[in-house]
């Protein structure tokens, strides 16, 4: 049998598969598994169910993608990043927004980027939207819009995205409306500035005034001087703010003085605070200069933060735009790269968690299970151990939403090209 064809019966039981043993609340590392399904759900394992052997291939619930853009995503071929730098990505992405980004353009290249997630094995999804105005106003419209459309398909969050001298100011208590009218979260980008600290108050009178989670870009910099981490931690703690708060990037822990950079996490885990790494976009982007190979990955600390029982997650961040000029919304793809750069392997068996578990924590999305009663979401590869899983992009895997395996068909980057001259 093909390993893409599954029955179509209305009770069926994959057997002889594998599955990480954390995501069964198990110890271990790969555990064997079947799953009888039925009414687009798991039920209680029946061996008496019709069957289909699955050849050891190794399953996971589908993915949660915390971190994206998928405002910013597939601009690249009409405003590419001119030399790789971050410098170089604010500033074309800056022109690209102001140029181009109306609500067709942003539906246009938010719709082409779900159907490659939804394709590939993700069923959830938070995005930052850049929300300096009038584009606030914009990207909010369409993004409620989208998350109506593709409720049942791909369930959607989003986080306003401003730098933070754009907080305290009546455009930000507007951005910071629309935001709490649209269910969001609220966000910002945390940099070494002279008044971090009123920025951050001002901040997190708006979150706690309309009720909203906190999700920040901070520290995206090999600068080692730049710990604007440290000030948003003990902040969170003296302020007991008691709702979800998210942070990314972190590079410049990679670089600071290992005492401060511990120090920190220690601040960071009694905050309680969600870290998400963004290994993929860090490594095109930091530490990037002409006729120099680089010298630092740009990841940061995750092994030091599950030693401090932190909550790690991985994400895609940005896709075919000037901030990353590859990648795919594929979760797998994340998985393999974080592996790679972060060493994950020979380090533990539960970092499965922080492609599927965790960040659905960190963002109160549904919590993937194998469970009966659980929806019969699933990614089906058909690797049999780790390596088989790493050394390949598993581009026959099988991906069924409610027990019936989609159309895995990947949108044809032409269909864009419309925009791309516009």
């Amino acid at each position: 049998m093909d390993f893409r064809t599954l029955p179509d019966l209305p009770r069926l039981r994959l057997a002889n598969m594998t599955a990480p043993a954390c995501l069964l609340g198990q110890q271990g590392d790969l555990v064997p598994l079947a799953l009888t399904i039925e009414g687009g759900r798991i039920v209680a394992d029946d061996p008496a169910a019709p069957a289909v052997d699955m050849g050891r291939a190794m399953v996971f619930p589908t993915f949660t993608d915390m971190h994206t853009h998928l405002d910013k995503g597939h601009i690249w071929p009409r405003t590419p990043n001119p030399d790789g730098s971050f410098a170089g990505a604010l500033t074309a992405v800056g022109g690209d927004r102001e140029a181009s980004w109306s609500a067709e353009d942003v539906r246009a290249r938010m719709e082409f980027s779900l159907r490659c997630a939804l394709a590939h094995g993700t069923s959830a999804i938070r995005t930052h939207l850049d929300s300096i105005p009038p584009q606030d106003a914009i990207s909010w419209g369409v993004f409620r819009e989208v998350r109506a459309d593709w409720a049942g398909r791909v369930d959607l969050q989003a986080s306003c995205l401003v730098g933070c001298e754009s907080v305290g100011t009546p455009a930000f208590e507007e951005t910071a409306r629309i935001t709490a009218a649209s269910g969001g979260v609220l966000g910002m980008v945390t940099y070494k500035v002279p008044g971090l600290q009123a920025y951050l108050d001002a901040f997190f009178d708006l979150a706690i005034k309309h009720g909203l989670d906190a999700d920040f870009h901070v520290d995206e910099t090999l600068d080692p001087t730049c710990n604007t981490l440290k000030v948003l931690a003990q902040t969170v703690i003296d302020r007991s703010f008691d709702a979800p708060v998210t942070v990314g990037h972190l590079c410049s822990l990679s670089t600071m003085p290992e005492h401060e950079a511990l120090e920190t996490l220690d601040l960071v885990a009694k905050a309680g605070i969600n870290v998400v790494s963004l290994p993929m976009c860090n490594l095109y982007l930091q530490d990037r200069h002409a006729a120099r190979t680089p010298r630092f990955r740009g990841i940061t600390l995750v092994h030091e933060m599950q030693a401090r029982g932190i909550r790690v997650s991985f994400a895609s961040d940005n896709t075919r735009d000037p901030f990353y000029a590859y990648g795919d919304m594929d979760m797998i793809e994340v998985m393999r790269e974080a592996t790679r750069i972060g060493h994950l392997d020979h380090s533990g068996p539960d970092w499965p968690l922080a492609f599927s578990v965790n960040p659905a924590l960190a963002c109160g999305f549904a919590q993937p299970s194998f469970a009966p009663g659980a929806p019969a979401d699933l990614v089906i590869c058909k690797a049999r151990s780790w390596t088989e899983l790493f050394a390949r992009p598993q581009a026959d895997r099988i991906v069924l939403r409610a027990g019936r395996a989609i159309d895995r068909t990947l949108p044809d980057y032409a269909e864009l090209d419309p925009l791309m001259r516009a």
